[in-house]
């Protein structure tokens, strides 16, 4: 679709920025929950649990790193 000069399409999501920090706002409740279930997990010795909090902390870092650096 043409736009006349100077007009820009409104954005298809008018608060990304409200998303943008309910993203990271997310981000870093998952390695808080990450933290918490890798301790349960010690604690209990499940292997599955160790592993799948790690895996949500690793996530959850590279997500934030990746905004912080603007890949995001």
């Amino acid at each position: 679709m043409r736009y006349p000069e100077g007009q820009s399409p409104d954005p298809l999501y008018p608060h990304s920025e409200t998303m943008h920090h309910m993203l990271t706002l997310s981000m870093v409740m998952s390695i808080v929950i990450g933290v918490v279930l890798f301790i349960l997990g010690r604690r209990g010795n499940i292997m599955w649990l160790k592993v799948w909090s790690v895996l949500l902390i690793a996530l959850s870092l590279a997500y934030l790193i990746a905004d912080a650096i603007g890949f995001i």
